[in-house]
C-alpha cells in the first residue's frame, strides 16, 4: 500500500505520486501537503496502475523514468481504465522531448521539469486544474507496447495425439490410385560377386598348374 500523510480531511483530494527517486518523491509530497492533498506514493509503474484503480485519485504526478512500466505506458494504462484523474508528468531536462510527446499521447494536463519547485508548481497550477485532454495514444497502445498483449493461460502439457485408425481389409486403394508424388523405393543394388570370381580364378590357376605338372612327367604329349 502507498504511504498516506497525516491529512485527515475526508473531503481533501488525493494525489498519487509515482517516483523511484526518494528525494524527488519527498519534495513532491511536501509540495502537495501544503495544498492540503492526501498524498500516496509508490515507486514503479505497475504498482502505480494498481494504486490508481484502488484510489481513483484526483491527481497523478508521474515520473517517466520509473521501473516496471515506464511512466508513459503506466499513464496510458490508467487512461484506458477510465476515471477523471489529471496526470502530470515530471522529468529531467534531458527528457523534455520525451515528456512533451508522452503528455500529448497520454492526455496529461502538463509536464514539469525536475527538480520541482513551489514556484514552478504554482505557475502550472491553472493548467493542472484545467480540462483533461484526450489520449490519442490509446488507439495505438497495443502497437506501441506489443509485449503488454496477454497470452492465454497455459492449460498443461499437450496430450499425445490419438493414433490414426488402420484401414479395414478391402479399403486399401489400388496402387495406381496413389498420388503421383509417391516415389518408389530404389531397388537394392546387386551384390558384388568378388568371392565367386576369386574362386573361379583359383580353379583356373589350379588347372593350369596340373597341366604343367602332367607335361613335365610325360603324361601329356607335347
Amino acid at each position: 500500500m502507498g504511504l498516506v500523510t497525516e491529512v485527515d480531511d475526508q473531503t481533501a483530494p488525493t494525489v498519487l505520486i509515482v517516483d523511484n527517486n526518494p528525494m524527488s518523491s519527498m519534495r513532491l509530497a511536501n509540495l502537495f501537503k501544503t495544498r492540503n492533498f492526501v498524498v500516496e506514493q509508490c515507486e514503479d509503474g505497475d504498482k502505480a496502475v494498481d494504486e490508481y484503480i484502488r484510489l481513483d485519485p484526483e491527481l497523478v504526478v508521474l515520473s517517466l523514468d520509473i521501473p516496471s512500466l515506464d511512466g508513459h505506458l503506466a499513464a496510458l494504462e490508467m487512461r484506458e481504465h477510465g476515471g477523471e484523474s489529471r496526470i502530470v508528468f515530471v522529468a529531467p531536462a534531458r527528457m523534455a522531448d520525451v515528456a512533451r510527446d508522452a503528455a500529448y499521447s497520454a492526455g496529461a494536463v502538463t509536464w514539469l521539469q525536475k527538480p520541482i519547485s513551489s514556484e514552478a508548481l504554482e505557475a502550472a497550477w491553472a493548467t493542472i486544474l484545467g480540462p483533461i485532454p484526450t489520449a490519442p495514444g490509446l488507439e495505438d497502445l497495443d502497437e506501441l507496447y506489443p509485449d503488454r498483449v496477454q497470452i492465454e493461460a497455459d492449460e498443461g502439457p499437450m496430450s499425445a495425439p490419438l493414433p490414426l485408425p488402420l484401414p479395414l481389409p478391402g479399403q486399401l486403394p489400388p496402387l495406381d490410385a496413389l498420388p503421383a508424388l509417391v516415389v518408389a523405393a530404389p531397388e537394392p543394388a546387386e551384390p558384388k560377386k568378388k568371392g565367386k570370381r576369386r574362386f573361379l580364378l583359383l580353379l583356373v590357376v589350379a588347372a593350369l598348374s596340373g597341366l604343367g605338372y602332367a607335361a613335365t612327367q610325360g603324361m601329356l604329349p607335347l
